[in-house]
């Protein structure tokens, strides 16, 4: 999941237009040998990066921009590269190294969140040069993307009716577009993983000089922070992770945990709008959920014009909903959108919000060496929906066949819309993306565990709408004794940039080395001032 800390809304969802260029170099350098039984990265390891200045228009003065370059395929380091893009702020104070940042998705780029972010990790730059980066095929680092297959996927799944009643042909149109990203990705999709990444993170450490890795990751960034606990436990500094993702269960239950937790952030959120004199659903929360619903299906069987030049449908309005909920700043916004859409038919606020979960990059670092960030136009629009889809298969072993999903799907259906009126319907498409995909690695459910290295922090937020608290505990467990959990019980999704309180523990233990006790909290926003 994407986390969202500045509560900036989203954007709709756009085609694609011009092509993809795949970022590969040449091998070039010579290389000597250390182990015949394992491929030679000390080139790789062996460079450091050159900052230059980010002469992009929103860049502020003080981001620099760099790059770091890394194997396509580290089993096989000589069969060609890619360069990924950096963006820091220099430490303000006497420095302990770099602190690396993952924003989540997957598929965010990390260079245009800092450009358009980086006031909220200012703190952090007392003792850190904070830096972030486009993870391999996103942004800037050679960036994946489906052509037209990415409308066609999310055309194909939009309306889960047509899953359920014709589930056979959503599955023939979901493998035209699987071979649609292939085509238009290039050699970087089967390459694109966070197990790979996790690899990514580990050259950059050394090439920022850091014997150790401090990282804060959030969302989708704590399960490459995981992996990369996994892989190199004496490698990691200060680890945070806040927002805490599974690592254990397949789509079909993540999809179903997810509609879940939106469903109850969703209840909240109209049981703070009832008590306003302006909230379009009235002051009876019980007759207002109702409503919600009945909109929702009056729009998918009546969509209304949009200034887009298309329809907003119920779907729409869920996925902007489900945008919404992603943090309480959100709420007053959403409240007045839907008033115009009910009253008016104003379509214009809760487009701002939809876009099926995916936001266009603002800003990305340009990849022709001279450190600027290049306009939005230069990433491919589908860039993070492409990236989200690949990345999240890549990382998922399961594959049922389309006997299975036919055959499970009527029942998936009923437990998705138990759980969720609201949300059911929209979430149980998520289970269906990586059909026609190759299989995705084990290794992330099978071997990141019990990982034997310094204690690391993880924040869990009770009122999640995307990473359930649950989740925070059991990744804790499977994490084994150098996990520590902080209890954050308020909303929204991740904790650092809503709870006062979360920051100040993260920053005192990435600052300092302070650890709060495990299973010590942090109360409500409205307490934590």
């Amino acid at each position: 999941m994407l986390a969202k800390l500045s509560g900036r809304p989203l954007l709709r969802h756009c085609a694609v237009t011009g092509a993809v260029g795949l970022a590969l170099l040449g091998a070039g350098l010579p290389t000597v040998t250390a182990d015949k039984d394992k491929p030679d990265l000390s080139r790789f390891y062996d460079q450091k990066v050159t900052w230059s200045k980010c002469k992009g228009l929103d860049a502020p003065k003080n981001l620099q921009c760099g790059k770091v370059t890394v194997p396509l395929d580290y089993s096989r380091p000589k069969a060609g590269t890619l360069e990924l893009a950096l963006a820091r702020y220099r430490a303000t104070g006497e420095s302990r190294g770099s602190l690396l940042l993952n924003f989540g998705g997957p598929g965010g780029a990390g260079v245009s969140e800092l450009a358009a972010g980086g006031d909220e990790f200012m703190g952090l730059a007392k003792g850190y040069n904070v830096v972030s980066f486009d993870p391999r095929g996103v942004g800037r680092s050679s960036p994946v993307s489906c052509g037209d297959g990415t409308d066609e996927a999310l055309a194909a799944t939009d309306d889960g009716s047509e899953v359920s009643e014709d589930p056979r042909s959503v599955l023939t149109q979901l493998k035209k577009a699987a071979a649609a990203c292939a085509e238009h990705s290039g050699p970087v999709l089967p390459h694109i993983g966070t197990v790979d990444a996790a690899r990514d993170l580990d050259v950059m450490r050394q090439a920022l000089g850091d014997k150790k890795l401090n990282y804060l990751g959030f969302s989708y960034g704590t399960r490459l922070g995981a992996v990369y606990a996994a892989q190199f436990p004496k490698k990691v500094g200060r680890l945070v992770l806040d927002g805490v993702d599974t690592l254990t269960e397949p789509m079909t239950e993540q999809a179903l945990v997810g509609a879940e937790g939106q469903q109850r952030a969703l209840d909240d959120f109209i049981d703070w709008c009832a008590e306003d004199i302006a909230c379009p659903f009235g002051q009876d929360p019980r007759s207002a959920r109702d409503q919600v619903v009945r909109l929702i299906d009056s729009l998918d069987e009546d969509p209304v014009p949009t200034d887009w030049g298309d329809t907003f449908s119920g779907q729409d309005l869920v996925s902007a909903i489900s945008q919404a909920l992603y943090s309480r700043e959100l709420w007053p916004s959403l409240e007045r959108a839907i008033a115009q859409l009910v009253e008016d038919g104003d379509t214009r606020g809760v487009v701002m919000f939809s876009g099926g979960g995916y936001a266009l990059p603002r800003r990305a670092a340009d990849d022709d060496g001279d450190g600027e960030l290049a306009d939005e136009e230069d990433v491919p629009l589908d860039n993070l929906p492409a990236a989200l889809m690949a990345i999240n298969c890549a990382d998922d072993p399961d594959r049922p066949s389309a006997d299975e999903i036919t055959r499970n799907l009527g029942r998936l259906r009923a437990e998705y819309e138990q759980v969720s009126p609201v949300f059911g319907r929209y979430r149980l498409t998520e289970v269906l993306m990586c059909y026609g995909r190759p299989k995705g690695t084990d290794y992330i459910r099978e071997d990141v565990r019990d990982v034997h290295g310094p204690k690391m922090l993880l924040v869990g937020t009770r009122g999640d709408p995307a990473t359930p608290y649950r989740w925070t505990v059991e990744t804790a467990k499977r994490l084994g004794d150098a996990a520590v959990v902080l209890d954050n019980k308020g909303d929204g999704h991740t904790g650092y940039g809503s709870s006062k309180c979360v920051q100040r523990k993260v920053d005192a233990f990435l600052l300092y080395g302070s650890l709060p006790p495990s299973g010590s909290s942090c109360g409500s926003e409205e307490d934590d001032h």
